[in-house]
């Protein structure tokens, strides 16, 4: 394993992993280079209906009917997910693909393989996760614009402000109530669908 005073190795030593394989000499050496990166890490089987949500990393058979098993819907996961082919897999791509994996592991496993995986896992769903996080923010930023959009154009129209002033009326209201600039934009909106 790296050198203890590698962020990525002490990041690893706080998550907590679930397996979700056969407990065999296998599953249990899964189990043991997992917990040597000081993970916290819980053996499952068998699979059950629904894998537990409280992981940060999970690695599972990679079986038919996983997307089912998966504590999650598609596009938010709140885990990272690494799906483990067994010796014969049957290049079932779109078991694959809807099982939405951060990371494959072939079987016979390999220790250098299996931190590899875990270091491929994490860091792949962090960094997904900080795009949802930003795709977020940018959506409220989308909305936050479009309600003071219609907010100027309604004062436009019944205080016949120009666009400016009208921003500038928004604006000044925000800062006296203190409050975001949305806020008064859509009680500017929601009055007006009131007062129709």
């Amino acid at each position: 394993m790296a050198s203890d005073a590698s962020p990525i190795v002490r990041e690893l030593g706080r998550l907590e992993i679930v397996v979700a394989v056969p407990q065999d000499e296998e599953g249990r050496s899964l189990s043991r280079e997992l917990r040597r990166t000081r993970a916290t890490v819980h053996h499952v089987w068998p699979l059950p209906a629904t894998l537990p949500e409280m992981a940060d990393v999970i690695f599972c058979e990679l079986a038919p009917g996983l997307p089912g098993r998966l504590p999650w819907v598609p596009g938010s996961a709140r885990s990272a997910l690494v799906g483990i082919l067994p010796v014969q897999f049957g290049a079932d791509l779109d078991l694959l693909r809807t099982s939405a994996v951060d990371a494959v592991l072939h079987r016979p496993l390999d220790a250098r393989a299996i931190l590899a995986s875990l270091v491929m896992a994490w860091t792949r769903f962090g960094y997904e996760r900080r795009l949802r996080q930003r795709i977020g923010k940018l959506e409220e930023t989308l909305r936050s614009v479009r309600l003071v959009e219609r907010a100027k154009a309604i004062l436009v129209a019944r205080r016949h402000l120009n666009e400016d002033d009208a921003y500038r009326f928004i604006q000044r209201q925000a800062m006296e109530r203190r409050v975001p600039i949305a806020t008064i934009a859509s009680a500017i909106v929601d009055a007006e669908g009131v007062l129709g």
